[in-house]
């Protein structure tokens, strides 16, 4: 998978979040939520304009980068509110933080606004950077596509469920539009074509003829995917309040955070129940049974997912501003920690070998054309 420049425009007006959060911190109308919402939607739609104008050539071509490039701003921005939230700076995004979106400053809101603020950023710049130089970002798409979805869509819910549903304010809803983009962006990243693979008939063949026990990568993934169902299960069932002893230790001596009242980590592993479970069933099945085509694609949307969730998830459940009681006990961190690592890591390493090794996914060919070609004539 070639990585693609960074789009260095992008990057530079990007941090002219610096001095606008600088600007707006001490603007007093800026006290009420109303005008805070007001005020970011116009600097968003002013982004919006800027971008297309100094772009135009790069919007016509793919309109997604006029999102990317608003979405990078956001991304600058969503750090400078995590530094601040941890006292790294100070006086940039208290007025949107304290009249805006004041779950930003739980721990959880920290760690998305870290993940954004990193990872999605360089994500933008290099899906921009692509389309400035009309080269494909079909991988990187997908991956953030399973990281935002992921992202927007705990959040928006434990916001609405956790004990901040009193806290919305009118700034809530400017993130309506953060659960249409992902529809519209999915559908244009699916349609893109995908990488052209190496490999021949004969080497799909060769690979398809193996089985399970033949492929020992593929059958330690596999036997991933059936432990990590079962464990995707069980924290389903402890937040659900399963009376089982088994989840009463787990909920009070490994993470007492899923009991946290914010709801996002109880939110997260129902997410966790409803759509990663399925997924483990399936991509076991695709890496049992050949001609799965649809698995590369899956398993990167789902690896970006489970990264965002699970780093979001780790750290909010150590983070200072998680009450003491909901945080990891010391004397099961490092089980805390080794669990929840591995549940992150499998995806990736299913991503990376669906990527580099595809022959066994692909559809299989005809297992003798001349033949078919004879009775056809």
């Amino acid at each position: 998978m070639d990585i693609p420049p960074l789009a260095g425009k992008i990057a530079a007006l990007s941090l002219s979040a610096l001095p606008v959060s600088y600007a707006l911190n001490h603007v007093s109308a800026l006290s009420h939520p109303l005008w805070v919402a007001l005020m970011s939607a116009l600097i968003l739609g002013l982004l919006f304009v800027a971008f297309y104008s100094l772009s135009h050539g790069e919007v016509s071509y793919d309109p997604l980068y006029a999102v990317f490039a608003v979405f990078a701003f956001t991304s600058v921005v969503d750090l400078i509110i995590a530094l601040q939230e941890d006292s790294y700076v100070v006086g940039f995004m208290e007025f949107y933080t304290k009249e805006g979106e004041p779950y930003l400053r739980t721990a959880h809101g920290v760690f998305i606004c870290y993940w954004d603020g990193t990872v999605h950023y360089l994500l933008y710049l290099a899906m921009a950077g692509a389309i400035c130089r009309r080269k494909r970002y079909r991988n990187f798409g997908l991956y953030w596509l399973g990281s935002f979805a992921m992202s927007i869509l705990v959040f928006l819910t434990g916001n609405i469920l956790g004990k901040y549903s009193s806290e919305i304010r009118p700034a809530f809803f400017l993130t309506i539009p953060y659960l249409l983009v992902p529809c519209w962006a999915g559908m244009k990243v699916f349609s893109q074509p995908r990488a052209l693979t190496r490999c021949t008939a004969n080497m799909v063949q060769e690979e398809q003829r193996k089985g399970l026990l033949q492929r020992p990568a593929d059958l330690a993934l596999v036997i991933y995917l059936i432990l990590a169902g079962f464990f995707t299960l069980f924290r389903g069932l402890v937040v659900l309040d399963c009376p089982t002893d088994a989840c009463f230790v787990y909920i009070y001596q490994y993470e007492p955070y899923l009991r946290d009242p914010v709801a996002y980590p109880k939110v997260q592993m129902l997410m966790y129940m409803f759509y990663v479970l399925p997924f483990c069933g399936l991509a076991a099945y695709a890496l049992t049974f050949p001609g799965c085509s649809w698995l590369p694609d899956w398993a990167l949307v789902f690896a970006g997912a489970i990264g965002q969730a699970q780093f979001s998830h780790m750290g909010a459940s150590m983070h200072l501003r998680t009450p003491f009681t909901y945080r990891v006990p010391e004397d099961t961190w490092g089980c805390f920690f080794v669990c929840n690592l591995l549940y992150a890591l499998g995806p990736h390493l299913l991503a990376y070998r669906c990527l580099q090794w595809p022959a066994f996914f692909h559809q299989p060919p005809p297992s003798d054309p001349l033949a078919l070609h004879k009775k056809q004539h």
